[in-house]
């Protein structure tokens, strides 16, 4: 299926269906067809909406996960959005939840599948807890 590209501004994006809106966020190489099936099932229902994030047109000061959360930030607001269910896949999972910690107030639900930047914090945690113990272990002997 073949999607009308949208622009708003500096923005491009598709957007299928009514409803609230359902904003869908591609990873690093990803594209619209990896959320063909996603688009067709849920503009049932929803107003299905797929930025294009910038990936290749950002200067390279901005080319980053925040970089791209205040992309999605001001895109959200250009197009008036509320009661956002945020959907992120890969980097647009970890892109997702950067923008909902920064800006919760329009989103209604935030789902990550195969989201980017959860493990690097889990894994600090646990090394950081590691360290701390076997120092403490230490320090008792």
């Amino acid at each position: 299926m073949e999607y009308e590209i949208k622009q708003h501004d500096k923005f491009k994006f598709i957007e299928e269906g009514t409803g609230e809106p359902l904003v869908l966020l591609h990873g690093l190489f990803g594209a619209l067809s990896n959320f063909q099936s996603l688009v067709e099932y849920f503009r049932q229902h929803y107003k299905v909406v797929v930025p294009l994030l910038p990936l290749l047109e950002m200067d390279i000061l901005n080319t980053s996960v925040g970089g791209l959360a205040k992309y999605v930030h001001k895109f959200i607001e250009t197009r008036d959005y509320n009661g956002i269910h945020l959907l992120g896949n890969s980097l647009g999972g970890h892109v997702a939840l950067v923008h909902t910690l920064k800006h919760p107030e329009r989103i209604k639900s935030l789902t990550l599948t195969g989201s980017s930047g959860l493990l690097k914090t889990v894994w600090a945690i646990v090394i950081q807890k590691e360290a701390t113990t076997s120092t403490l272990e230490k320090r008792q002997n």
